[in-house]
């Protein structure tokens, strides 16, 4: 039934956003590099591991903190993650000013890093219990958020580079982030037991899940599936990211750009993954999860190998575009996917767990880039590896969606 006297669901849905938006903004960090290397007079590769350190700690924070988030409770965790997130980025200014490479990986790697990922987890966590009739749409939004964060953030960063200076350009942005999370938290929290949203019905959709338990995590861990997906997302966060993290300098160099311009890319990239989010989330709704993964792997396995031989702009554009709207939609799908997996008791842990994909990922993805870039001098074959990983991805969602038809008819005949 519904319970009065509870919180807006639509404000909380408000709260999260900001909350995404903030801490999405690390996806601008292609426009960071070419300033900051000039500061500390270093290769792009070297200013690249803060990036690199960040997104490998996000992983490991949403992981291995995800149970804390559920114990201490949304607002407290929350107004951790602005903290955190707020603290890294002034510290990053002020690493900046005292041109201390070590502080820079400090601030902006791990102490960002460290809210970046309790700031993930907990408002898809909070968000799957305030929607339990509009599930996908609600977290699908919020994560949406996330990936236009640096449409927002990329021009605005390069705007603010060549007004106010780079250094000062960190400093105000960290007391925005700060700000807008803080503001956030003292809104957002779980909603009553039992809570159902007037008029809710449960809606079954091709994505349904199989099964009519919720898994722990140890239970989760024990399951082929669960590794299935953290194979596919790793190599979906591994290949995109790598593309992210160069978007700027690669829009310089294939499109003859300016940095300008390439900011706009940026901000374009950041439009595209969140409207990916809500586009192959709904899309998955619809067709089911398992297929829309082996549609994701077709695509940019096919995008991939072709994207560096094409030299008209809008095409290149678009093809980049395409795969960018695919690397936010699995992350939009992912809940969901997680959810109709493993139920949603223990989503927000299990969830944390796959996300350590995006860690190593983030790791790794940059790390191939500059590795084969630099030893072919070819971005045609660097993008062509790439290309061979999705081929390993789109074997595995072959074999996932096998598995998940396999027990979507042993249910059916358990019930027949």
């Amino acid at each position: 039934m519904e319970l009065k006297n509870t919180k807006n669901r639509w404000l909380m849905v408000l709260s999260a956003i900001a909350i995404h938006i903030s801490i999405g903004s690390v996806y601008a960090f292609s426009v960071i590099t070419d300033p900051v290397k000039s500061i500390f007079n270093v290769d792009a590769s070297v200013v690249k591991w803060a990036f690199q350190i960040t997104i490998l700690v996000m992983g490991f924070s949403a992981a291995f903190l995800g149970q804390w988030v559920t114990k201490i409770g949304p607002k407290k965790s929350t107004t951790i993650a602005g903290i955190c997130y707020g603290l890294g980025i002034l510290g990053t200014g002020l690493a900046l000013q005292l041109q201390s490479l070590v502080l820079f990986y400090i601030a902006y790697g791990l102490i960002a890093g460290i809210g970046l990922g309790v700031g993930y987890i907990t408002p898809v966590s909070v968000l799957v219990k305030w929607f339990p009739d509009r599930r996908g749409l609600a977290v699908g939004i919020v994560i949406m958020a996330f990936g236009l964060a640096s449409m927002v953030f990329g021009p605005l960063m390069q705007y603010l580079f060549e007004t106010i200076g780079v250094t000062s350009t960190f400093y105000s942005l960290g007391v925005i982030y700060t700000l807008m999370i803080l503001l956030a938290a003292s809104y957002i929290e779980n909603p009553p037991d039992g809570y159902r949203p007037k008029g809710f019905k449960p809606v079954k959709t091709k994505s349904t899940t199989s099964h009519s338990i919720d898994f722990t995590v140890k239970q989760a861990l024990k399951s082929k599936r669960f590794y299935y997906i953290w194979i596919m997302m790793f190599i979906n966060i591994t290949c995109g990211i790598a593309l992210i993290a160069e978007a700027s300098q690669i829009s310089q160099f294939q499109l003859s750009y300016t940095p300008m311009q390439a900011a706009g890319v940026v901000g374009l990239i950041g439009a595209f993954n969140g409207l990916g989010r809500i586009f192959w989330s709904a899309f998955s709704d619809f067709f089911g999860r398992p297929i829309t993964f082996i549609i994701f792997f077709l695509i940019q396995m096919i995008a991939f190998f072709f994207l560096a031989q094409i030299g008209q702009e809008f095409l290149f554009l678009g093809v980049l575009m395409l795969i960018i709207t695919i690397y936010g939609g699995a992350f939009a799908t992912l809940p969901a996917f997680l959810s109709d997996l493993f139920g949603t008791k223990q989503l927000g842990t299990i969830l944390g767990v796959v996300l350590i994909s995006k860690g190593f990922a983030g790791l790794l993805g940059p790390a191939i880039y500059d590795y084969v870039k630099t030893m072919t001098g070819s971005l045609d074959i660097t993008l062509k590896v790439f290309s061979g990983l999705f081929v390993l991805a789109f074997l595995i969602a072959l074999v996932m969606q096998f598995s998940v038809k396999k027990s979507q008819k042993q249910v059916q005949s358990k019930t027949a």
